[in-house]
């Protein structure tokens, strides 16, 4: 079966410009594999309702994993300012969306991430989409956490680093042990955040409600 691949134009919706970019010889690779996939789970690819759903799923696991594509380090870099300034810097409740290695699920939920400045602060937008640029990979929470604070470290090399993750896996909830409620959390600190007295005060910012 033949797919054809439309590679979308560029919008423009509300001022802003969205860009959706597709390797259109992968498409075609990803969409026979799945058109042959839904053969397989006893589905007929070529009912009306399933006749674009290849391609449909081609383009969505490109951009589920575009992240591979994205340079973290780069984005720090490009909005790095020095600054005097020398203490607790929070973005929390960044909303993270991505899917497991083992079994190609969605897992979702929210990072946490503080630093200490020593020199350089960094444009806020820029740390959540650091955690996108991980984010879609296939990935594993406990990987996702560590690549996020390594990256802040390495780049920003500030007096410290706090990263807290919090996500919901549906490879639990769908299917194994059918958890649905369950809760995965994971940690990574550097520098300042070692000590127990700054890393509480980072729990504690990250679960009060301060409005």
């Amino acid at each position: 079966m033949d797919f054809k691949t439309n590679i979308p134009d560029e919008e423009e919706l509300d001022g802003y410009s969205k860009i959706d970019r597709y390797n259109s010889e992968s498409i075609q690779r990803i969409a026979s594999h799945y058109h042959d996939i839904l053969g397989d789970l006893g589905e007929d690819p070529y009912r009306e309702g399933l006749l674009k759903t290849p391609e449909r799923v081609a383009k969505a696991l490109q951009f589920l994993t575009h992240g591979y594509q994205i340079k973290p380090d780069e984005i720090l870099r490009g909005a790095m300012f020095k600054e005097d300034y020398s203490q607790m810097v929070v973005v929390k409740d960044i909303e993270v969306f991505s899917m497991c290695e083992h079994h190609m699920l969605p897992f979702f939920g929210k990072a946490h991430i503080a630093y200490i400045p020593n020199g350089h602060i960094v444009g806020l937008s820029k740390i959540p989409r650091v955690v996108d640029a991980y984010a879609r990979r296939l990935q594993v929470q406990e990987r996702l956490t560590n690549e996020i604070r390594d990256c802040i470290q390495n780049t920003l090399e500030p007096a410290g680093v706090a990263v807290v993750i919090e996500c919901k896996h549906l490879c639990m909830s769908m299917r194994g042990v059918q958890k649905q409620n369950s809760v995965t959390t994971t940690s990574a600190f550097t520098g300042e955040f070692l000590n127990e007295k700054t890393r509480s005060e980072f729990l504690r910012l990250i679960t009060a409600n301060l409005s």
